[in-house]
């Protein structure tokens, strides 16, 4: 029910008030449209400023690069493009200026003077690193020997111990230094096996001729500890024992024993000098009779000469 005091409610009323408000929402939607298509215009404005911004910045740069060479060649007349040992440009007096892609420029000091070096890799106490116009080797920490970057070790001088990349004259608690490998290694403690069973019975080394004596086990060392660790167990045990008393053997059978094994050697050797002695016998008789056909053969050819030495006289006459 609308209010007795206010203006009379008709349809054309109503419908000029539908049409008021749809011309608004659209004058808002149009609004918006025209702003973000303004947003668009201003973001593409800004990309392309951006664009010529760099374009200019990296033309600026290669000129500056190109007037330090030139600047370079004027300081260094010498200066050759045609230079060995992995140099892209070099001089005299300074060596290598430049360096081919992919090589470190080095600095050696000669003396008073400092040459410029390209190789392949830094060398012992350098780290390498690469830059868009030039790659460098760097020197390492005084107390690192070669390096994989200036905050990372991978070997210490004499008297430091390396530990995670770190060069350090004592090792963390619960590591130890290790003398050998120049690390801080973890503490090794010693570690052995069981044991073995308990071994006979036995007395003075026999196991016969008593009623109490001893038995052992023994265990092996596994791991040995270090310097740090803890030291290794006993690896042998011994306790008493008692067993039934048995009887050793009498030294009078030990005797006649060794007795008939004398005199089976005996007997055999006894045979082996018969048969050498049978055997030179029939080397002998063979040699005789060797040197005596040897006696005979001479007479029996010098009868046929005789008569041949005969014969011719009988014609003769």
């Amino acid at each position: 029910m609308l209010p007795a005091t206010g203006p009379a409610w008709t349809p054309a009323a109503a419908a000029r008030l539908l049409s008021a408000a749809d011309c608004t929402l659209r004058k808002g939607k149009k609004d918006e449209k025209e702003k973000s298509n303004s947003q668009r215009v201003t973001m593409q404005l800004r990309l392309i400023s951006w664009f010529f911004i760099t374009l200019n910045f990296m033309e600026y740069i290669g000129s500056q690069h190109a007037s330090r060479v030139r600047r370079q060649g004027r300081m260094h007349p010498n200066v050759s493009q045609g230079c060995q040992g992995g140099c892209a440009t070099c001089s005299d007096y300074n060596g290598c200026l430049s360096c081919k892609p992919r090589l470190f420029f080095v600095l050696e000091r000669i003396g008073m003077k400092q040459i410029g070096v390209c190789l392949s890799s830094c060398p012992s106490g350098y780290y390498g690193t690469r830059y868009p116009d030039i790659n460098k080797c760097a020197k390492c920490k005084a107390d690192c020997d070669t390096c994989f970057t200036r905050n990372f070790c991978t070997k210490c001088k004499s008297g430091f111990y390396l530990y995670s990349g770190k060069c350090l004259e004592k090792c963390p608690d619960g590591l130890e230094a290790n003398n050998h490998t120049m690390e801080c290694t973890s503490i090794v403690h010693c570690e052995a096996s069981e044991w073995s069973p308990w071994s006979p019975c036995t007395k003075k080394g026999k196991t016969c001729g008593f009623k109490r004596g001893n038995e052992v086990r023994v265990r092996e060392i596994v791991q040995h500890p270090s310097a740090k660790g803890n030291p290794c167990p006993a690896t042998s045990e011994s306790r008493k024992c008692i067993v039934q008393r048995k009887r050793c053997q009498k030294e009078g059978k030990g005797k006649k024993n060794r007795e008939e094994k004398r005199k089976k050697s005996n007997k055999d050797e006894s045979k082996e000098t018969r048969q050498e002695s049978k055997g030179r016998a029939a080397r002998r008789q063979n040699r005789e009779q060797r040197e005596n056909n040897n006696k005979t053969q001479p007479k029996k050819r010098k009868a046929p000469n005789k008569e041949q030495d005969l014969a011719p006289v009988d014609t003769a006459h």
